[in-house]
């Protein structure tokens, strides 16, 4: 059987993915804007926005979701949003744009927190001081996802080399414990490791349509039983009520009201009168 090869093109600008790419490539353009003019309302800007465990750990929540848009380097943006467009680009079209989005953003927080917690263990001169930046703690969730659902999937990596994609991914995580264990950027390796991890567990877990949808349809799902069970309670005092001027109405266990007259009350198993 012959195996299935799909060069890492670059996949339809749309959904999620455009959104996320952009946002990523503005704030780029008008951090390098602000350093170039004014170099001291920068430097305070970038000190809200950068991850700082210590600053976390003092209210400023906001980081662990602002610090994934803030990039330095071209080719750091570069590569990232590229990395951003092809993978992302897939999962969207397979999965759809809010499990991608919730995925992203899971990845990018979750990996936030985990490094933020270990970073007060001091193990491997981690500090909460350090600072973290960019997308690639929320890119290695991605990328995970990648690999658990498009595993066998074979790419020509760098549009030469074919690859599998759990290879593929496997040289990234490579990458990031290389630099975690050569001592160097180990705040940011281990916040791209810890994105990866929440991105597992984000893949693992969390249900098909997306956490956001889930947790809608579970509040939907909660108020229709309160108004089931109001209109239930009403429908028990207006029986005593109509009892005590003389009058019996009757009502279902749904709370709604069962005509004497209409023939079809005769049959409880015909449903076609409910309203």
């Amino acid at each position: 059987m012959a195996r299935q090869t799909m060069p890492m093109g670059l996949q339809p600008f749309t959904g999620i993915t455009r959104t996320l790419v952009i946002a990523n490539v503005a704030v780029f353009f008008l951090l390098a804007l602000l350093e170039a003019f004014t170099r001291g309302p920068a430097a305070l800007l970038e000190g809200f926005v950068l991850l700082q465990p210590a600053a976390v750990a003092h209210g400023f929540l906001w980081q662990l979701v602002t610090y994934c848009f803030v990039h330095f380097g071209i080719f750091e943006i570069a590569f990232s949003m590229l990395t951003l467009w092809i993978c992302g680009g897939m999962l969207e079209a397979a999965y759809g744009t809010r499990w991608v989005r919730d995925l992203y953003f899971a990845s990018a927080i979750g990996g936030g927190i985990v490094a933020c917690v270990l970073s007060y263990s001091h193990v491997l001169n981690l500090n909460p001081g350090n600072i973290g930046h960019g997308s690639w703690a929320a890119l290695f969730g991605v990328l995970i996802a990648i690999g658990m659902r498009m595993g066998d999937m074979e790419f020509l990596f760098f549009f030469i080399i074919p690859l599998k994609a759990r290879i593929m991914v496997a040289i990234y995580i490579l990458i990031a414990v290389a630099m975690l264990l050569k001592d160097r950027d180990t705040f940011n390796a281990v916040l791209q490791l810890s994105g990866a991890l929440a991105g597992y567990l984000y893949v693992r877990f969390a249900p098909r349509r997306g956490v956001a949808g889930s947790m809608t349809e579970r509040y939907l799902g909660v108020r229709n039983w309160y108004y089931r069970m109001k209109r239930r309670r009403a429908a028990k005092k207006f029986e005593v009520y109509m009892g005590k001027q003389g009058r019996q109405v009757k009502f279902d266990q749904e709370g709604r009201y069962i005509d004497p007259d209409d023939p079809r009350r005769r049959d409880p198993n015909d449903k076609r009168w409910m309203n």
